[in-house]
């Protein structure tokens, strides 16, 4: 059996780190393979969101933190290694995602830049036409930040931001959390039930009015 291509993982450091410790945790469950680049920033955000600290060991701190066994198809890379897998259109994935995307690496990306191993591997898979996904979570939006999001998107890019749906009736900030996280998860294609689907409520509600 071939195996899966492997998943890009990029958690930057916008407030909402849960988002991409979800992604990832859903992913490994099922085995999917995947390379993880953390930010310097996103190590922080976690500190503050998660009281996560991370020694010499990130990839089992980051797995006894997710309840995901130490054997799961997880490879952590270095910030700073252009000599990494994920540096190069050569290596086979199937898409990579920004979750959550700063305006900052936003910016870079946008711009094309590679001044670490986030912004390079997201520069690979826009060329490589693969597809891209950035979450960004963040309130308002700048002129600036939403013209780096259309650069993003006439790139190739999918935008999207952490907006929670209401129409599935969350009772708890982990529905609201599986509903991002699900959506990211349909865009590449990757069956989910995270989250209450449109369709299943509609026939909720039809079965209540129509007996």
């Amino acid at each position: 059996m071939t195996q899966a291509k492997p998943f890009v993982l990029a958690i930057t450091g916008a407030s909402g780190a849960i988002y991409g410790l979800r992604l990832l945790q859903f992913l490994l469950s099922i085995e999917q393979p995947v390379d993880l680049a953390l930010s310097r920033a996103a190590r922080r955000v976690m500190l503050e969101e998660h009281d996560l600290v991370f020694g010499s060991e990130i990839k089992k701190e980051l797995l006894d933190h997710l309840g995901i066994a130490q054997e799961a198809p997880l490879i952590v890379h270095d910030l700073g290694d252009y000599g990494a897998s994920i540096a190069s259109g050569s290596y086979k994935t199937c898409g990579m995602a920004v979750v959550p995307c700063s305006l900052g690496t936003l910016g870079a990306i946008a711009a094309g830049l590679t001044e670490n191993l986030i912004h390079r591997a997201a520069a690979v898979t826009l060329k490589e036409k693969r597809r891209l996904l950035i979450l960004v979570r963040e309130m308002p939006f700048g002129h600036i930040q939403l013209k780096n999001m259309t650069a993003v998107s006439e790139a190739g890019g999918i935008v999207a931001c952490a907006s929670p749906g209401f129409y599935h009736r969350p009772q708890t900030i982990q529905d609201q959390i599986d509903f991002v996280v699900g959506r990211v998860l349909d865009q590449f294609d990757f069956d989910n039930a995270l989250f209450k689907r449109w369709k299943s409520e509609t026939e909720l509600w039809d079965t209540k009015n129509n007996g």
